[in-house]
């Protein structure tokens, strides 16, 4: 089935299953679904496994907001609301 849909898209990139699995927990990952989840949907014994997808999921770093930067989003949002 995988190989069939990879004609059928016309995909000439040599591509396998197992990238297509890594690739679907890196998005999962980055999605903020937790590691535990993510361990128990791909069957892994332990979480070593399945922490290599961590070190590829930067996006979900640059997503990361700490509580002063919200805080202070916050009170900026809400004094420009109140200028209007």
């Amino acid at each position: 089935m995988f190989e069939n849909t990879l004609k059928q898209s016309n995909i000439t990139k040599p591509y396998t299953i197992h990238m297509l699995r890594h690739s679907f927990a890196t998005h999962i990952l980055e999605q903020g679904v937790d590691m535990r989840y993510i361990q128990n949907l791909l069957g892994h014994e332990s979480t070593k496994k399945t922490e290599i997808y961590t070190h590829v999921s930067q996006n979900a770093l640059h997503k990361i907001k700490s509580p002063p930067d919200c805080i202070f989003n916050d009170k900026t949002n809400n004094n420009n609301k109140l200028r209007q």
